[in-house]
């Protein structure tokens, strides 16, 4: 049985926590949908102390920030943009339309269409999260979404230029510096100046992810993205230095991280321990990495790999680091993750800022049934269907109508048997089922 040589808070306090949350979003949204622009204004006074005249920036403004950057800064912004976007249409490029004909004269078939407008919300208050727009806006331009609205919050007071640059290259079509809850209520529920999207993106804060939570249905979204987590697998094959930084590196997002080491040794686990303190000392994030390693850190320690999978499988964490003699057999054996970042040379930052896949992950466990943001979540596969001879239109009108018969759907039944009299030229008395015909026939 593992055993825990650190444990987080329990799952009482954060239950607790997650309910407090609930509330304030929940009399929050009721605000913006009843008040509109002037709630989000207030909000935005309160969380940001930021009220320009208008929270949409024009290109003018735009144009002004990405000038702010300096030609290595934007050559690096539009490198990672180009490999998520490199990767975003190899994903589209594998999603075909159909179109078979199982049957002659039937026609079946599906066509995938962009979502026809999406609200990407790229974090900023404590991190300005350039990275975050390439993941959400760049993905949904390449998807083909005509209608591309993108929010972010004031960084030190002002619009940060390199998230704004990111929004811009991705392909955003409005850009308002907006933030928090006012940010995702406004664009799912639309005010005065801002019309309503169809779906809604992007990472956040717990008071994001639960107001996206709490939108959903009302809008799209793309999955429950809350508080970054993190997890690294690792056997002796590695130091407690790289253990430690990968762990710290992502506590660092905010005071509710999970970082949590899960390895079958021990020498490992308390080298890590001590590491970890020692580099708490020295890392200038560490204000908020200490707290969250402190409420949310855990170091499980498992007899074998086989108990470290069931493990890690069972928490699902968002980010799973690798670093064993067997990387390759966790890849084929996870089944409950956001992403996996596989042996020593790579890490989670690569993901989160360049490499080209997506950091836009589930949390909570939401791993245990859905992947991370992709090109995909911005398409609706949709099917159709024709029926192109009257024999077809004949067979499966029968079939059709004595199915429908055997659920009692007479209303349904009588639309298959309309077109058996029609095209087949069989009298189906009123109400009944279409009699059965041998093949032959």
């Amino acid at each position: 049985m593992a055993e825990y040589l650190k444990r987080g808070k329990p799952e009482t306090e954060r239950a607790e926590d997650d309910a407090k949350t609930r509330a304030v979003v929940e009399s929050t949204l009721a605000d913006i949908e009843a008040r509109g622009d002037a709630a989000v204004r207030e909000l935005a006074e309160k969380f940001d102390k930021y009220t320009p005249e208008s929270f949409r920036l024009t290109q003018d403004d735009i144009d002004a920030l990405i000038a702010e950057l300096t030609p290595r800064e934007l050559d690096d912004i539009k490198f990672a943009q180009e490999q998520v976007r490199n990767f975003a249409q190899a994903q589209r490029d594998s999603m075909l339309d159909i179109e078979v004909e199982p049957l002659p004269g039937v026609i079946l078939g599906h066509k995938n269409i962009p979502v026809q407008s999406v609200g990407c919300y790229v974090p900023g208050g404590k991190f300005p999260m350039v990275a975050s727009a390439h993941m959400s806006v760049a993905t949904a331009s390449v998807a083909g979404v005509p209608r591309i609205v993108a929010c972010t919050p004031p960084w030190q007071g002002k619009p940060n230029p390199a998230v704004i640059a990111a929004m811009h290259l991705g392909g955003a079509h409005e850009i308002y510096v907006l933030g928090g809850i006012q940010a995702v209520g406004a664009m799912a529920i639309g005010t005065e100046t801002i019309d309503p999207v169809h779906m809604l993106v992007g990472p956040g804060n717990a008071f994001v992810a639960e107001a996206k939570r709490q939108l959903f249905g009302r809008v799209g979204i793309d999955l429950f993205a809350g508080p970054t987590e993190t997890m690294v697998i690792a056997d002796d094959t590695v130091d407690a230095e790289m253990c430690a930084t990968d762990l710290l590196g992502q506590a660092e997002h905010g005071y509710n991280s999970p970082a949590v080491l899960v390895t079958n040794s021990r020498k490992l686990a308390e080298e890590t321990l001590v590491e970890i303190d020692r580099l708490l000392k020295i890392l200038p994030t560490a204000d908020t990495a200490s707290v969250s390693w402190r409420d949310y850190g855990e170091v499980i320690l498992c007899a074998d790999h086989d108990e470290m999978l069931a493990v890690a499988n069972d928490i699902a964490s968002e980010h799973v680091q690798v670093i064993t003699d067997r990387d390759d057999w966790y890849l084929d054996n996870m089944t409950c993750y956001g992403a996996l970042f596989l042996g020593p040379r790579t890490n989670v930052s690569n993901g989160d800022k360049v490499i080209g896949t997506n950091h836009t992950l589930p949390t909570k466990k939401a791993g245990r049934y859905t992947g991370g943001l992709w090109v995909g979540k911005f398409l609706k596969t949709h099917s159709y269907q024709k029926i192109t001879t009257d024999e077809a239109a004949t067979l499966i009108g029968e079939y059709g109508s004595r199915l429908c018969m055997l659920e009692g759907f007479v209303g349904h039944a009588e639309q298959c048997n309309v077109r058996v009299r029609r095209y087949g030229g069989v009298n189906v008395p009123y109400g009944e089922g279409a009699p059965y015909r041998d093949a032959a026939e």
